[in-house]
Order: C-alpha cells, then sequence, then structure tokens
C-alpha cells in the first residue's frame, strides 16, 4: 500500500478539526460539505471506512514519521537536533 504524503495528511488533519468547530459553532451547508469532502478523503488516504478509523491512522502515521524523522535527524554537540519548539 502507498503511503501519503505526511505534510497532506497533516494539512487535512488541520483542515478537519477547523471544519469540526466551524460545525459545532454555527451549522452551515457550506461547512457541512466541506467536512463531507475532507472525511471523505482521510478515509481514502488512510483506507479506512470511518472518519474515526481515518483520525486515528492518520495520527498513528505522522507519530511514526515522525519518531522516523528523528531517528535520523544528527543531535548537535549540545543534545538539540535542530528542531524549533514552536509547533
Amino acid at each position: 500500500m502507498l503511503e501519503p504524503d505526511p505534510k497532506v495528511v497533516r494539512e487535512l488533519l488541520t483542515r478537519y478539526a477547523e471544519l469540526r468547530i466551524a460545525q459545532a459553532e454555527r451549522e452551515l451547508p457550506a461547512t457541512a460539505r466541506e467536512l463531507a469532502d475532507v472525511s471523505y478523503t482521510l478515509c481514502v488516504m488512510t483506507a479506512t471506512t470511518s472518519v474515526h478509523d481515518a483520525v486515528a491512522k492518520a495520527d498513528s502515521l505522522l507519530l511514526a514519521k515522525g519518531r522516523t524523522t528523528r531517528e535520523t535527524r544528527p543531535v548537535d554537540a549540545d543534545g538539540e537536533n535542530g528542531l524549533s519548539l514552536a509547533v
């Protein structure tokens, strides 16, 4: 199975969260449609059938990619790995 680009997955998760918040604050048909589109895309990218499973799998994918990146990134003499504190 092909793995989705972590950057795209992160963007979709962010958009999904934004839309869930917007829909909770004020239900709008346009927001509901976009939320359905983002949910569907997350499901397709993660090969799942429910958005709950898609979000969990996307989170796992990002965590695994984060560990791989940190493990391969060199550590400076002062123990830092060059990561910014800003998230």
